[in-house]
């Protein structure tokens, strides 16, 4: 292939969607698993699917792999509706992790590397890196049954990652780790965004999207309750609360005509405000009164959101 058809090619993969759904229905007798789900996923993002265990997500994903077949609906990967052709595009992390427990940890690697079309030199390479990559070049001799849930866990990834698919699609993939090991995996996807690859991973707890993903999908009973850029999410939620670090007499804060209530949270104050209040005049009658040290408007986390959206009972569920 000449350069020109190669750049033209490059180009469309790259304003392509990695994954369509397109009004996609699952039904399990008469359980609604699915329900008229659509979904665009840009090529280059972190995509989260967020919602409560039981709401759908696992199911989408399979879906996406063709393990299971939608009952109707449209899903297309890289612009194909065969998944099949794609699929060597694809490194998918399933929720049943399954790995051969009597092998060591670099045998493991080294032998999904191959099936995955790694030989020679570069499959002994990616095995290197994805050992140091995942902090378990220490662990290499040892078997895998050896390992603790969350070795086992960051193992589970590097096999799914180690051929550099240009899509990866995770499920729970922070199950087990603790939170040095579960920002070791997001600065991962990160890395993986940012060189141009696409990630979808789906979990229940809302905190862990937050911190890594561009866009969310929020499932509830099979239906998307909220599909956008989480930066955008965020701005269309105006907060009327304010988290304020103070020195000096605070008495005076409830007093104010604006204040609706106060809470201490630590060193600091979480000053709540009535509807359409300008943080501005805060501003003004702390400043005027005591020290400023710290003053911030909350911007509303995924869990509030999920509540606000969807209620409170789904929300503890999640």
């Amino acid at each position: 292939m000449n350069f020109w058809k190669l750049k033209v090619l490059n180009e469309k993969r790259s304003n392509m969607d990695a994954v369509l759904l397109n009004n996609v229905h699952k039904s399990f007798g008469e359980v609604l698993a699915v329900n008229n789900l659509s979904v665009r996923v840009p090529t280059g993002s972190i995509y989260g699917f967020l919602g409560p265990n039981g709401a759908g997500k696992t199911t989408t994903l399979r879906m996406i792999m063709n393990i299971i077949h939608p009952d109707t609906g449209r899903i297309q990967i890289f612009g194909d509706s065969s998944v099949d052709k794609a699929k060597a595009r694809i490194g998918y992390m399933p929720e049943e992790r399954g790995l051969y427990r009597k092998m060591t940890v670099t045998k493991v690697l080294a032998y999904f590397g191959a099936l995955k079309g790694l030989a020679g030199n570069e499959l002994s390479r990616q095995v290197s890196r994805w050992l140091d990559r995942v902090d378990l070049t220490n662990w290499a001799p040892k078997k895998v049954e050896e390992l603790s849930r969350g070795m086992h866990q960051k193992l589970q990834f590097a096999v799914t990652a180690i051929n550099g698919p240009e899509l990866l699609i995770l499920d729970e993939p922070f199950a087990g780790l603790d939170p040095i090991n579960t920002d070791l995996l997001k600065a991962i996807m990160i890395e993986m965004r940012d060189e141009g690859k696409t990630v979808i991973f789906s979990t229940h707890v809302m905190h862990e999207a937050e911190k890594v993903c561009d866009s969310i999908l929020l499932i509830n009973k099979g239906r998307a309750v909220l599909d956008d850029n989480l930066a955008h999410i965020q701005s269309q939620r105006a907060s009327n609360v304010v988290s304020v670090e103070l020195e000096g007499d605070t008495g005076f804060i409830e007093k104010l005509p604006i204040v609706t209530a106060i809470k201490s949270n630590g060193h600091r104050l979480e000053i709540s405000l009535v509807d359409n209040a300008d943080t501005q005049e805060l501003v003004k009658s702390l400043v005027s009164r005591v020290r400023v040290k710290r003053f911030e408007v909350k911007v509303p986390s995924l869990h509030e959101i999920f509540v606000e959206l969807v209620g409170k009972g789904d929300a503890e569920d999640s």
